[in-house]
């Protein structure tokens, strides 16, 4: 199985990225070796849908857990209809939250945290 977690950088030691659909980089990890790949977010940058550009970017990399710190609204239904187990409220390293992961500390998540574009600065109570 293998786990994303969305980064500040591509490394264990950086800190989970707080946004989903637009950190730098997701960190595809096996949780049994923590040897991990490390993939630069296309949807950075974009102007909508970056939640729905991720979702397909981790899916595309077989990613069935995704710890971050917030997933909007889109992003949750299009990571939830593939089966992905969201994790969200997460801080510390990559490293920190996967041996976490392994533990059993975390729940999975049942609805979005954010409105849609969080990360852009244009949710609803933002405009």
């Amino acid at each position: 199985m293998k786990i994303c977690v969305s980064a500040t950088a591509n490394s264990l030691d950086a800190q989970v990225d707080q946004r989903f659909g637009r950190c730098p980089y997701f960190l595809v990890v096996d949780p049994e070796t923590m040897q991990f790949e490390a993939i630069s977010n296309e949807a950075l940058n974009a102007m909508g849908g970056a939640g729905i550009q991720a979702a397909q970017a981790i899916t595309n990399k077989g990613a069935k857990v995704l710890i971050t710190g917030n997933v909007g609204p889109n992003a949750f239904q299009a990571l939830s209809a593939i089966g992905i187990k969201i994790v969200i409220g997460i801080s510390g390293t990559v490293r920190e939250a996967v041996e976490k992961y392994k533990k059993g500390e975390f729940e999975v998540s049942r609805a979005p945290t954010v409105e849609g574009h969080f990360g852009m600065g244009m949710g609803r109570n933002e405009r």
